[in-house]
């Protein structure tokens, strides 16, 4: 293994992070996993356990992404398909995102979460696309450590070649979402949108108008209008189609 890949190994073996037990895995059912999933392209889901680096309830969409054969695929093999230039971006994310959960968010609330970023992966004909990396955490140990994760991995090449190199938190059940993490991030220093923004932001994906969103959403348009303003504001974008692909590019929607 790389030098590279061993310090992404290293974050999860953080005493805050890494997991000293087996976990059980709650029931999942297929509805479960795709309704985790945010999915503007082809793409392929797999559970990583950290106690002992095992994957499980890979998904046949591995293959028509990597080549990889979802019966053998290790951790290895899609640590080792990820750009060696990528690489030290992708241990600094998770380092990053790691620490800002550490220090700002309860560790309970960590299944509350989804971390998003994007990273280049090298595709079954040798070449390298730009994907982007959800990952949802379903289970930690009794010390709080990192049991069995949810990845989802998405082709995004269609939509943008260019890496931000920037990732978020993504609040599930009411969790205020955070964008733009850097390190040494803080809550006050991280775009923050809250749950009704984020709503309102899919209502604009899907392509309603300010008085639909205010119908779907039991508010004024007056309210609407407000929010939709301090949207852009937040996440500096100009109009709502660069909000869109900014928020697509990020796992938001």
């Amino acid at each position: 293994m790389s030098s590279q890949l061993q310090k992404l190994r290293d974050v999860w073996l953080q005493p805050h992070n890494v997991g000293m037990e087996s976990t059980e895995l709650p029931q999942l059912t297929f509805d479960d996993l795709t309704n985790s999933i945010i999915s503007p392209g082809p793409f392929y889901y797999y559970v990583i356990d950290f106690y002992d680096m095992s994957l499980s309830h890979i998904s046949p969409g591995i293959r028509d992404i990597h080549g990889f054969d979802p019966e053998t695929v290790t951790f290895n093999d899609v640590l080792n398909a990820i750009h060696p230039e990528d690489v030290e971006f992708t241990a600094l994310a998770e380092s990053t995102i790691a620490n800002f959960f550490h220090k700002n968010i309860k560790r309970e609330k960590l299944l509350k979460y989804k971390k998003v970023y994007n990273l280049r992966g090298r595709l079954g004909n040798g070449d390298y696309a730009l994907i982007n990396h959800q990952a949802l955490m379903l289970t930690l140990d009794s010390n709080g450590g990192y049991g069995k994760c949810l990845n989802i991995h998405t082709r995004i090449d269609h939509l943008s070649n260019y890496n931000t190199y920037q990732y978020s938190l993504l609040g599930i059940n009411g969790e205020p979402s955070y964008m733009n993490i850097n390190p040494g991030s803080t809550m006050q220093n991280t775009m923050k949108f809250s749950k009704r923004e984020i709503d309102i932001i899919r209502c604009i994906s899907n392509g309603l108008n300010n008085n639909e969103i205010a119908e779907k959403l039991f508010i004024s348009d007056l309210t609407v209008k407000k929010h939709r303003c301090n949207i852009l504001s937040k996440s500096d974008c100009r109009n709502s189609a660069q909000l869109v692909k900014a928020c697509v590019l990020q796992g938001l929607i």
